[in-house]
């Protein structure tokens, strides 16, 4: 069928490998962005289009989103869990999860950005189409760090183009960004094998063209993106959100201490940390239960505790401190 609300995924199972050292601690999903943590304002924005059942797929660091996340009941929406003890991959963790996902068609969701799309609009856009997958797309947020997605002046996808290929015309005003959401017959998922390691837009959505060439449409708007793929982009996220709502107190965690004299300027501070007087910390994330010496000064780096910075983040060890450069 294809009623409204429809069954949503929110894919929560990847590993961070670009937010790597922040990711070692929390999963992407679980990172607080301007004091909600990411999987919770992706579900307060699904909630206020209509959406009540939500499964989220969990590989790495499964304990911080569950935690969080709990039943969902907090969010207003049930949730349910797919547990992925191998990482399966875009297509292949919705594949496990089909037997949650009672619906002809589905609504599937990236766990690690935002976006303010209007998502019943691209649900009715698919509808009317007849399609079996329907990618929203926008224009690029930053030309030359994405990759793309090819339109025909009908709509239709024709292909995709990945970052760093020489060919990839990205300034061409047929290719667009994927912004995150997508509206994909289930069928498509149920007929992958079982627990088989497979990418949408890698390997299943390619095929499917090859097969049938236009069975992937393009929805378009101008829907702002919001990633958190590296620490930069975090930091950035957050700092937007926090400046928009109004709230720069946000960016410090619960139980943390920030000295009156200290100095902390787009900087997120993370659970239980302790910054001391006449710090100055500029474009920061410190994260949890870090105690940061008094007359410290750190800009654009990451801090940890040394016990908690795993070996291959390239940190330099400053006292009980591990830092890591901003990426």
């Amino acid at each position: 069928m294809t009623v409204w609300p429809p069954p949503t995924m929110v894919l929560t199972a990847g590993v961070g490998s670009r937010l790597h050292p922040l990711s070692h601690l929390r999963a992407k999903a679980a990172l607080p962005v301007a004091g909600v943590p990411l999987i919770c304002r992706i579900l307060a924005r699904l909630r206020a289009h209509g959406i009540r059942d939500v499964v989220l797929n969990l590989h790495h660091r499964p304990e911080t989103v569950a935690a969080i996340v709990g039943d969902g009941s907090d969010s207003g929406v049930r949730v349910r869990y797919s547990w992925e003890p191998r990482l399966l991959g875009s297509a292949g963790g919705v594949s496990r999860a089909v037997p949650l996902l009672d619906a002809e068609h589905l609504l599937i969701v990236n766990g690690d950005s935002l976006t303010d799309l209007d998502v019943r609009a691209v649900w009715d856009a698919h509808v009317r189409s007849g399609a079996k997958v329907t990618l929203a797309l926008a224009p690029f947020p930053a030309p030359g760090r994405y990759g793309g997605v090819v339109l025909s002046p009908d709509g239709a996808v024709t292909g995709f183009r990945r970052r760093g290929e020489a060919h990839v015309g990205l300034d061409s005003p047929q290719v667009w960004h994927f912004i995150g959401v997508q509206v994909v017959a289930r069928a498509l998922f149920a007929s992958l094998p079982a627990d088989a390691a497979v990418e949408s837009v890698r390997d299943l959505y390619p095929t499917l063209l090859s097969e049938q060439p236009s069975a992937v449409r393009g929805f378009v708007s101008g829907a702002t993106f919001l990633d958190t793929g590296t620490s930069t982009d975090y930091l950035d996220t957050s700092l937007e959100l926090a400046g928009a709502e109004g709230g720069r107190l946000a960016l410090i965690g619960r139980g943390s201490r920030v000295a009156p004299s200290a100095s902390v300027v787009d900087t997120i501070v993370w659970d239980a940390v302790s910054v001391g007087p006449a710090c100055e910390l500029t474009r920061c994330i410190v994260t949890d239960r870090v105690d940061v010496p008094a007359g410290s000064r750190y800009e654009s780096s990451i801090l940890m505790r040394r016990g908690d910075c795993p070996e291959d983040a390239k940190a330099r060890v400053d006292g009980e401190l591990a830092i890591v450069e901003l990426r």
